[in-house]
């Protein structure tokens, strides 16, 4: 079965929108937010934004009628749940944080806490998108040349 350039196109951007959700939503957007200082719930429009181009993945890995291009937003979307795993992570650590403040009788020593617990909170998500551009970048050099992962290669670390 031969690959058009079309479909090769099609294929690839599946892997360069969740790369660019990485490098705009979490690479740029959450130091931003925490820089700005906005303040706890500025660290859910970092979330929201890349939800939404998680849905958008998750969406066209469902509906596209072509096999071969199915099946790279298909290995998109399994990046996306690895990288839902880190924002699970961090969703942890920041409520582990938020419940080790609740008892705190000195507010200055909750700020300094709470500021400290957000900077690690960020981590998990952090280091699962540095790994996610990188097997996306694998998965969109093989888009590009008409390849899918051979089997029994891991597609999702």
């Amino acid at each position: 079965m031969e690959i058009t350039e079309k479909e090769r196109k099609a294929a690839r951007w599946a892997h360069d929108l969740f790369v660019l959700n990485i490098f705009f939503f979490h690479l740029l957007l959450t130091p931003a937010v925490l820089v700005l200082d906005i303040g706890r719930m500025g660290m859910l429009i970092p979330l929201m934004f890349s939800g939404v181009v998680i849905a958008y993945i998750w969406r066209r890995s469902r509906r596209e009628p072509r096999p071969f291009v199915a099946a790279h937003w298909r290995l998109a979307f399994q990046r996306c749940k690895l990288l839902m795993w880190g924002y699970a992570g961090s969703i942890a650590i920041f409520l582990l944080g938020e419940l080790f403040t609740l008892g705190m009788k000195d507010a200055h020593m909750a700020n300094i806490m709470v500021t400290v617990v957000t900077r690690i909170a960020v981590m998990p998500t952090l280091v699962m998108a540095m790994v996610t551009v990188v097997l996306e970048a694998s998965a969109g050099g093989l888009a590009s040349r008409g390849a899918l992962p051979e089997r029994g290669q891991p597609t999702d670390a």
